[in-house]
């Protein structure tokens, strides 16, 4: 479907579903639509909400392989075609980067990313980070020195993160402070 094209993400698709669903189930309040993911959802989440900055509010894109110029050419390769530029000498892969549309985001977008990732290099999100600084636009990063893709240890406190970011951004509410998630194989459930 979005071969060639791999920033579509579907993300039309889903606009069009939120925007059918809120017609119908009118508690659906479309003035404030989240989103996130990660790694390739990490891209889909920032591409959204530098692509649809009007419609997506608040994104939280974690491990993003943003430019996929620096990322697994069999990934790229797979979804996008082998790179190559036109007449100008623009790559194929450029208009697909995020960084290049930085510049557009409006809502309030979080980044993540474990600095020692064996699969997305942490450069990939600060190539973003240097996009939203050059352009003079805020933004929440959080970062895991010693943490790879999937944020090992780190996961339960990346999800009480994201939760915090969409109740404070989306219902405009304060998310209990430094709440813990606990889990059973968890060693600070050990009383």
């Amino acid at each position: 479907m979005s071969y060639g094209n791999m920033a579509d993400n579907t993300l039309p698709d889903q606009i069009a579903a939120i925007q059918q669903l809120a017609a119908v189930r009118t508690y659906m309040d479309t003035s404030r639509v989240g989103i996130w993911g990660h790694s390739g959802g990490g891209f889909a989440t920032a591409c959204a909400m530098f692509v649809y900055p009007d419609f997506f509010k608040v994104g939280i894109s974690e491990s993003g392989n943003h430019d996929n110029r620096n990322y697994e050419d069999d990934w790229g390769e797979r979804y996008i075609g082998l790179e190559t530029k036109n007449a100008r000498g623009v790559s194929n892969y450029e208009a697909q980067a995020n960084q290049v549309h930085a510049k557009n985001l409006k809502g309030k977008l979080m980044l993540a990313h474990g600095m020692m990732d064996d699969n997305v290099p942490p450069y990939n999100t600060l190539l973003v980070v240097e996009a939203l600084e050059k352009a003079n636009k805020d933004y929440d990063l959080v970062i895991f020195p010693n943490s790879r893709h999937g944020f090992g240890a780190y996961t339960n406190y990346m999800m009480r993160r994201r939760w915090d970011y969409f109740v404070q951004h989306l219902l405009g509410l304060t998310p209990p402070k430094e709440y813990l998630i606990k889990n059973g194989t968890d060693p600070r459930n050990v009383e």
